[in-house]
C-alpha cells in the first residue's frame, strides 16, 4: 500500500526544486513506497509521482497485482507500445526526473519523443529520503543484524581441516534460514589466508591450512532488510605480526565508532579509521572506503569515503570496516554496522571482535 508519508516527502523535494513529475524505475525504490516488490527484467517498470497528486503505476501484465496499492496502476502486455502509453500520464511541457536505474533502451527512445521538456536525474531526492530511516526501519534493521549475530557463531564453528572456502559458502544460506532469515544480503565472501588480501575475493576451492586468517565477510535479508558484517579469524595459530595487524585494523574501527555523531562530515568519519592506519604504516593496505549506507539494498546511495562532505545525521545507518591486506599474504577486515543517534551512533552488531584462533577441538 502506497506510504503517503514517504511520497508527500518526495513531493516536498520536487517542490523545492520545481520538478513537476518523476519516473522511479529502481524496483526497490518502488517497494519502499508501495510496499510491494517487482522483479521485471528486462521488461518496463515505473512509478510516476506527479506534483499534482496523478500518480500510476506502469507494470506489465505478466506481474499480476492481488491486493489495493494506493495508486492508479495502468497494465500494458508484451504487444503495447510502451511509450505511448506512458506520454498519457505525462506532461509534455514538464521537466521529467528520472533515476539511475533507467536503462538506456528506455530513456533515449523517451529522450527521442520529446515526452517531457527535459530530463533530469532525481536518484538524489529519493536516495536521500531512503538514507533517514524511520524508527520500523531502523528496529528492522536491528533484527536483520541480531541474526547475523547468531548466524557468524554458527558459521565459525564451519571451519575445520580440510574444508574449502567454497564448502564453508554453501552451508551459510541454510543456516541463515534456520535462524529465520530469507536470504543472503549479498554473496558471502569467505577467503582464507593470501585470499583475504583480495577484498572481494569469490570463495573457491582454497583449504584452511594452520596459520591462516579467515575472513567471513556476510550479510542476510529479514524481513526485506539487509545485514552486513565482518569478522576475521586466524586457524590454529597466529603470528605475532598478524596478530599486531589485527589489532591495528581492530582499533581503527572502535576509532571511528567512538568518534562518530551528527553534525560532522562522512569524510571525517572516514578519517579517524584511515588515519589511524596510516600512522601505523599501512596506509597503502587500506585500499577502500570505509563504509557504505544499508537498508533495503545492501549498499544503498550514500557512502563513508574520502571524498564524501555530507552531514551525518541521526538515521543513517552504514559500515564502519577498516581493513588492512597484505598481497599474497594475508588481509583483515573488520565490519559493524552503526546507526547514527542524536548523540553518537549504536552499533547494531554484537558479535565479539576480540581476536579469536579457531581450532579444531572447538565445539
Amino acid at each position: 500500500m502506497l506510504s503517503q508519508e514517504r511520497v508527500d516527502a518526495i513531493l516536498d523535494e520536487m517542490s523545492q526544486i520545481q520538478l513537476g513529475q518523476i519516473l522511479i524505475t529502481d524496483p526497490m525504490a518502488i517497494y519502499y513506497l508501495l510496499g510491494y516488490l517487482f522483479d521485471p527484467g528486462e521488461r518496463f517498470l515505473g512509478l510516476l509521482l506527479r506534483i499534482d497528486g496523478h500518480h500510476a503505476l506502469i507494470v506489465n501484465r505478466l506481474f499480476p497485482i492481488h491486493e489495493n496499492l494506493g495508486v492508479n496502476v495502468v497494465i500494458y502486455d508484451d504487444r503495447d507500445p510502451i511509450l505511448e502509453m506512458l506520454c498519457d500520464y505525462l506532461d509534455p511541457r514538464l521537466r521529467l526526473g528520472v533515476d539511475k536505474n533507467l536503462p538506456a533502451r528506455f530513456l533515449l527512445p523517451m529522450q527521442e519523443r520529446r515526452i517531457a521538456s527535459s530530463f533530469m536525474d532525481s536518484s538524489f531526492i529519493i536516495d536521500t529520503i531512503r538514507g533517514i530511516k524511520r524508527e520500523d526501519e531502523q528496529e528492522l534493521m536491528k533484527e536483520a543484524s541480531r541474526v547475523n549475530d547468531l548466524a557468524m557463531e554458527k558459521f565459525k564453528k564451519l571451519i575445520r581441516s580440510g574444508i574449502s572456502e567454497r564448502e564453508v559458502a554453501a552451508k551459510m544460506l541454510r543456516i541463515y534460514q534456520s535462524l529465520g532469515a530469507s536470504d543472503f544480503s549479498f554473496s558471502p565472501l569467505v577467503a582464507f589466508g593470501a585470499n583475504a588480501a583480495d577484498p572481494h575475493h569469490v570463495p573457491d576451492g582454497t583449504v584452511v591450512m594452520p596459520g591462516d586468517n579467515v575472513l567471513l565477510d556476510v550479510g542476510c535479508r529479514k524481513d526485506m532488510y539487509c545485514s552486513d558484517m565482518t569478522r576475521t579469524f586466524f586457524f590454529e595459530k597466529v603470528s605475532s605480526a598478524h596478530r599486531e595487524i589485527y589489532e591495528i585494523v581492530r582499533r581503527a574501527n572502535e576509532r571511528a565508532i567512538d568518534g562518530c555523531k551528527p553534525g560532522m562530515l562522512l569524510k571525517d568519519v572516514d578519517a579517524l579509521a584511515r588515519d589511524y592506519i596510516t600512522k601505523k604504516g599501512y596506509g597503502d593496505y587500506f585500499t577502500h572506503r570505509l563504509g557504505h549506507f544499508i537498508g533495503l539494498d545492501v549498499h544503498e546511495a550514500g557512502d563513508v569515503s574520502a571524498s564524501n562532505d555530507a552531514v551525518v545525521k541521526p538515521g543513517m545507518i552504514f559500515s564502519i570496516e577498516p581493513g588492512i591486506y597484505l598481497p599474497n599474504e594475508m588481509g583483515v577486515r573488520i565490519e559493524d554496522l552503526v546507526l547514527v543517534t542524536e548523540q553518537g551512533c549504536e552499533v547494531l552488531n554484537h558479535y565479539s571482535k576480540e581476536l579469536e584462533i579457531i581450532t579444531d577441538l572447538d565445539e
